[in-house]
Protein backbone atom coordinates (compact mmCIF):
# COMPACT_ATOMS: atom_id res chain seq x y z
CA UNK A 1 0.00 0.00 0.00
CA UNK A 2 1.32 3.47 -1.15
CA UNK A 3 1.41 6.33 1.90
CA UNK A 4 2.69 9.76 1.00
CA UNK A 5 4.01 11.66 4.21
CA UNK A 6 4.62 15.55 3.75
CA UNK A 7 7.37 17.53 6.38
CA UNK A 8 8.59 20.50 6.50
CA UNK A 9 4.98 22.68 7.50
CA UNK A 10 5.49 25.51 10.18
CA UNK A 11 4.94 29.47 10.68
CA UNK A 12 7.13 32.08 8.85
CA UNK A 13 6.78 35.86 8.95
CA UNK A 14 5.50 37.48 5.37
CA UNK A 15 8.57 37.30 2.97
CA UNK A 16 10.24 34.34 5.07
CA UNK A 17 10.87 30.76 3.15
CA UNK A 18 10.31 27.10 3.81
CA UNK A 19 10.29 24.33 1.64
CA UNK A 20 7.96 21.68 2.02
CA UNK A 21 8.99 17.78 0.85
CA UNK A 22 6.88 14.83 0.64
CA UNK A 23 7.86 10.94 0.51
CA UNK A 24 6.36 8.00 -1.03
CA UNK A 25 6.37 5.13 0.59
CA UNK A 26 6.43 2.86 -2.28
CA UNK A 27 8.11 -0.13 -3.50
CA UNK A 28 11.51 0.88 -5.29
CA UNK A 29 10.35 0.28 -8.57
CA UNK A 30 7.45 2.95 -8.54
CA UNK A 31 8.08 6.26 -9.57
CA UNK A 32 5.04 9.14 -10.36
CA UNK A 33 4.66 12.19 -11.38
CA UNK A 34 3.51 14.40 -8.26
CA UNK A 35 2.12 17.80 -7.30
CA UNK A 36 1.17 19.95 -3.95
CA UNK A 37 -2.31 21.49 -2.97
CA UNK A 38 -3.51 23.50 -0.62
CA UNK A 39 -6.62 24.18 1.10
CA UNK A 40 -6.47 27.50 3.19
CA UNK A 41 -9.76 27.58 5.67
CA UNK A 42 -13.08 28.22 4.52
CA UNK A 43 -12.02 27.59 0.78
CA UNK A 44 -11.70 25.01 -1.64
CA UNK A 45 -8.45 23.13 -2.00
CA UNK A 46 -6.35 24.69 -5.38
CA UNK A 47 -3.88 22.86 -7.23
CA UNK A 48 -0.65 25.08 -6.57
CA UNK A 49 2.15 23.05 -8.50
CA UNK A 50 2.84 19.84 -10.31
CA UNK A 51 5.61 18.21 -12.00
CA UNK A 52 5.38 15.35 -14.79
CA UNK A 53 8.21 12.51 -15.67
CA UNK A 54 10.19 14.62 -18.37
CA UNK A 55 10.42 17.62 -15.15
CA UNK A 56 7.68 19.76 -16.56
CA UNK A 57 6.52 21.85 -13.73
CA UNK A 58 3.43 23.72 -13.78
CA UNK A 59 2.92 26.56 -11.19
CA UNK A 60 -0.66 28.56 -10.03
CA UNK A 61 -0.72 31.62 -10.99
CA UNK A 62 -0.37 32.44 -7.56
CA UNK A 63 2.63 31.28 -6.55
CA UNK A 64 4.29 31.79 -10.01
CA UNK A 65 8.02 33.27 -9.69
CA UNK A 66 7.57 32.10 -5.63
CA UNK A 67 7.41 28.33 -5.19
CA UNK A 68 9.84 26.24 -6.79
CA UNK A 69 8.86 22.57 -7.33
CA UNK A 70 11.50 19.60 -8.00
CA UNK A 71 11.75 15.89 -7.31
CA UNK A 72 14.24 13.46 -6.53
CA UNK A 73 15.33 11.16 -9.47
CA UNK A 74 13.83 8.24 -8.21
CA UNK A 75 10.68 10.05 -8.48
CA UNK A 76 9.17 9.22 -5.37
CA UNK A 77 10.43 12.53 -3.14
CA UNK A 78 9.06 15.67 -4.18
CA UNK A 79 10.17 19.43 -2.88
CA UNK A 80 8.52 22.58 -2.66
CA UNK A 81 10.52 25.39 -2.01
CA UNK A 82 8.36 28.64 -0.98
CA UNK A 83 10.25 32.30 -1.07
CA UNK A 84 8.23 35.18 -0.89
CA UNK A 85 5.52 33.67 1.46
CA UNK A 86 2.57 35.95 2.05
CA UNK A 87 -0.58 35.92 4.26
CA UNK A 88 -2.62 34.54 1.66
CA UNK A 89 -0.26 31.30 1.40
CA UNK A 90 -1.98 30.18 4.63
CA UNK A 91 -3.01 26.62 4.54
CA UNK A 92 -2.92 23.17 4.83
CA UNK A 93 -0.17 21.82 1.94
CA UNK A 94 -0.72 18.39 0.92
CA UNK A 95 0.95 16.46 -2.00
CA UNK A 96 -0.78 13.73 -4.65
CA UNK A 97 0.55 11.42 -6.72
CA UNK A 98 -0.86 12.36 -10.10
CA UNK A 99 0.31 9.28 -12.16
CA UNK A 100 2.43 6.28 -11.91
CA UNK A 101 5.30 6.02 -14.37
CA UNK A 102 6.80 3.49 -13.42
CA UNK A 103 6.37 0.04 -11.88
CA UNK A 104 3.57 -2.71 -11.65
CA UNK A 105 -0.09 -1.03 -10.80
CA UNK A 106 0.04 -4.39 -7.79
CA UNK A 107 2.77 -2.64 -5.98
CA UNK A 108 2.58 1.08 -7.11
CA UNK A 109 -1.26 2.21 -7.35
CA UNK A 110 -2.11 4.14 -10.33
CA UNK A 111 -1.61 7.70 -8.72
CA UNK A 112 -4.13 9.97 -7.20
CA UNK A 113 -2.81 9.30 -3.50
CA UNK A 114 -3.11 11.91 -1.29
CA UNK A 115 -0.88 12.73 1.84
CA UNK A 116 -2.08 13.86 5.04
CA UNK A 117 -1.29 17.10 4.42
CA UNK A 118 1.08 19.75 6.67
CA UNK A 119 0.12 23.39 8.19
CA UNK A 120 1.60 26.45 6.67
CA UNK A 121 1.12 29.84 8.16
CA UNK A 122 2.01 32.82 6.97
CA UNK A 123 1.83 35.79 9.22
CA UNK A 124 1.68 39.51 8.73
Amino acid sequence: QVSLTEYGGGSVQAGGSLELSCAASAHSTCAYEMSWYRQAPGKEREFVSGIGRDGATKYADSVKGRFTISQEDTKRKVYLHMNSLKPEDTAIYSCKTDRTIAGYEYLCGSGGKWGQGTQVTVSS
